[in-house]
């Protein structure tokens, strides 16, 4: 029996390199799914192992019941994780994926796993709190808001099935997001890479430069031309920025 349990829902390796000497873990945005990152691993294949999470609610997991908080999410995400720490593990987190990553990163250290990096994208540091309400508006505003920001599912919000699909997980995120506090603690103890658009309204420069407080190791933060999704636009960039970090994992001391 496969010893990483490839056929975990959570986990989609969707190019898997076993001889890698270092994983990448990628947590998807708000409503959005393992699938987005496929890019990402067929890049780095196989030079990194890269792991994408699957959250209940959507895509092939439709039928089961959202995780509506960060806490619930992180803790079945850093147990899922476990088995996967033999390498160097990294974890990529876009979003409301970024805050998912913080918690998870935590959770690992509290298992005596220390992460060789976080990138934390297109997200607020966990201490630099908004009073958001999204989750609790109607669809209409909530279809609004997701246009807005121009991410993967504004191009499906036109078609009636698929946003009956989508819209129920979407709003779980929100909420998850929404009503997550940062509650005081020590600073993780690997390097924190931050990267945002230079003209995300989710997130200022300033905002994001804050994650320098969460970790007592290297912090570098990145900005880019772009929004909430500028890496959509920015991916080669992005890709090459994660590369160079992960695979310093994989050279001796």
């Amino acid at each position: 029996m496969n010893a990483h349990a490839d056929e975990d829902l959570w986990i989609r390796r969707f190019h898997p390199a076993p001889d890698a000497a270092t994983r990448l873990v990628c947590l998807p945005h708000a409503g959005g799914s393992a699938s987005f990152y496929f890019p990402v691993s067929r890049a780095l294949a196989p030079a990194v192992d890269v792991l994408a999470v699957q959250y209940p609610g959507r895509q092939d997991r439709r039928a089961e019941p959202c995780l509506d908080s960060i806490a619930a999410l992180a803790d079945e995400v850093a147990e899922r994780l476990l088995p996967w720490a033999d390498r160097p593990l990294s974890i990529f987190g876009h979003s409301m994926g970024a805050t998912l990553a913080f918690e998870v990163a935590l959770r690992l250290e509290q298992r005596d796993i220390t992460l060789h990096a976080l990138f934390a994208s297109g997200r607020r540091a966990p201490s630099r709190h908004r009073e958001e309400s999204t989750h609790l508006h109607d669809d209409a505003a909530l279809i609004r808001e997701i246009k807005a920001l121009d991410g993967t599912e504004s191009q499906t919000l036109d078609d009636e099935e698929m946003l009956r699909a989508v819209l129920p997980a979407i709003r779980s995120d929100y909420r998850a997001a929404e009503t997550y506090r940062y509650q005081p603690g020590p600073p993780l103890s690997c390097p924190v890479y931050a990267m945002v658009g230079d003209s995300d309204p989710k997130a200022s420069v300033d905002e994001v430069r804050s994650w320098g407080d969460h970790t007592k190791e290297r912090f570098e933060l990145q900005t880019y031309p772009g929004g909430h999704f500028y890496l959509n636009a920015q991916a080669p960039r992005v890709i090459d920025a994660i590369s160079r970090a992960v695979m310093s994992a994989s050279r001796p001391a």
